[in-house]
């Protein structure tokens, strides 16, 4: 076989891998040929290519790794115990930016799926090589090292701690201070997930300056980008007053608040989550929102958009009512209770109605001025029939009964209170009940409307255990009327006259 044969031999070989890598990552990236792949041994086969004295055919090969790995985790699976990650990890320290970059997605890829299979990544090494790629001159490693070092972290605090400890925090601080959007956006989002999991792996961000440089870019117009600053200072707040005090400190309000009227629902939604994670803590950090006209902007953004967007605004006007009656009454001023009913009626998600019912019952707990501003929305009502729904979650169920008994225990509004005494069961009608008790001896008009409406009538037919709260609160409403008028609301009483008529003996002149 002569020299030239030789060659032309080496060249067809060189060729055909140089076809089959390129094609299984073509097909690769189309779900319904992922099985076929798998079956056929695909990931044998693409392990030695990573070896391949050719940069393109090993780069190729890793993409396509890459892909199959992250279509689903027993190909993930597949990868690590094919023993391919050593060989990736040593491969990204030594070879070129586009090697690093593919071999950088398989990490990502195969560390996306559960903590398990992201610890297999640590225990190979990958962590100290993929922070070194974050000082590689290329943006696109860089960007390929924080995605999958965010990958790995997000799933546990372990996971997280193993990250910091390679020493990927300042670097990934100094990744959003970068001018690639997409690295920004990639590094923003490694350190919300870091951040996420303690208030000490968020302590350990923001004591590498993160939440200056992240403010700072809260108004930047990337969409993407913003979604991903307020996640970051949002897993930051949520910990502790402190972390809180840190965030507020960097001079987000009142610039955080245009991010509500964005056209992405993300970013409203983002925004919405960190105002809330901020108001939770105190009275003062509520306070401080309500000053800067954040509540009045959390309950426009909530009219403005659906289902679990609006989420994160409900809870916080939650939070903020639940710190005191002043605060509570800024919730109403702000028309906020409206805007909570609304979101109670016509949301389908009860878990999103579990959190407006908390929140209304938070609002108008604390005096007979907050309890009516909740009633006269017409949403005890509505309360009471999801509290009553056989269908209702059992978190929507506890919770419209808590917001129900905590409205009612300060309602003294009696026209929202009287329907409850036809549709209310016995638990919810003792206090009902215990409200006309309190109101109608002091009340010379609501007194006559209570007999007018039936109310009186009503009363009279409730079963009441002897010596029970419910008896006595009955009794306190009967010794508000003469004898005679309680005996003719009575049960029966009409038959007793109807008795005395038949047994009456008219008097014959």
């Amino acid at each position: 076989m002569s020299q030239r044969q030789v060659l032309q031999v080496f060249e067809q070989y060189q060729k055909a891998r140089t076809q089959f890598v390129q094609m299984v990552a073509e097909l690769a990236t189309r779900p319904q040929n992922i099985e076929t792949l798998q079956n056929a041994g695909v990931m044998s086969l693409l392990r030695p290519l990573l070896l391949d004295v050719v940069p393109t055919i090993q780069q190729t090969a890793a993409l396509a790794l890459g892909r199959l790995a992250n279509y689903n985790d027993d190909l993930a699976e597949a990868v690590v115990k094919g023993d391919i990650l050593p060989q990736l990890v040593y491969s990204l320290a030594e070879q070129n930016r586009f090697y690093k970059k593919a071999a950088a997605f398989v990490l990502r890829a195969v560390g996306k799926h559960s903590p398990q299979l992201a610890q297999a990544i640590v225990d190979c090494g990958a962590l100290d090589t993929l922070v070194i790629c974050l000082e590689d001159f290329d943006p696109g490693v860089k960007e390929a090292a924080a995605w999958a070092l965010g990958y790995i972290a997000r799933h546990n605090a372990e996971l997280s701690q193993a990250v910091v400890d390679a020493g990927a925090i300042p670097l990934l601080v100094l990744c959003i201070q970068e001018p690639e959007i997409a690295l920004k956006r990639i590094a923003a989002s490694a350190l919300s997930d870091i951040a996420k999991h303690s208030p000490e792996l968020a302590q350990t961000v923001v004591d590498a300056g993160a939440i200056a440089h992240l403010a700072q870019m809260i108004l930047n117009p990337d969409a993407k980008l913003k979604r991903q600053i307020l996640s970051a200072l949002s897993q930051i707040a949520k910990h502790s007053v402190d972390l809180a005090e840190m965030v507020v400190e960097a001079e987000i309000f009142p610039v955080v608040l245009t991010c509500l009227k964005d056209k992405d629902e993300y970013v409203k939604k983002n925004a919405s989550t960190l105002i809330r994670e901020i108001a939770k803590h105190t009275p003062e950090l509520s306070q401080l929102i309500v000053n800067a006209g954040g509540v009045a902007a959390v309950i426009d953004c909530i009219g403005s958009c659906k289902g679990n967007i609006r989420l994160p605004g409900i809870m916080m006007l939650g939070y903020v009512a639940a710190h005191s009656e002043n605060l509570a009454m800024a919730v109403i001023i702000s028309k906020g209770v409206p805007q909570l009913s609304v979101c109670l009626s016509e949301e389908p998600e009860d878990h999103i109605k579990a959190a407006a019912a908390w929140a209304l019952g938070q609002i108008g707990r604390y005096t007979p001025e907050h309890a009516r501003a909740v009633a006269v929305t017409n949403t005890l009502p509505v309360l009471l029939s999801l509290y009553m729904c056989t269908e209702s979650s059992e978190d929507l169920q506890v919770k419209s009964k808590k917001a129900i008994k905590n409205i009612l225990q300060k309602c003294t509004y009696l026209p929202a209170l009287e329907p409850f005494l036809y549709d209310a069961p016995p638990n919810i009608l003792k206090h009902v009940v215990g409200q006309f008790s309190k109101v109608l001896p002091h009340d010379s008009k609501a007194r006559r409307l209570f007999v007018t409406s039936g109310g009186l009538k009503k009363v009279q037919e409730i079963k009441a255990e002897p010596g029970s709260l419910l008896q006595e609160y009955i009794n306190s409403i009967n010794n508000c009327y003469p004898e005679e008028i309680v005996r003719y609301y009575s049960p029966g009483y009409s038959d007793t006259l109807l008795q005395r008529v038949d047994s009456y003996q008219p008097l014959i002149n």
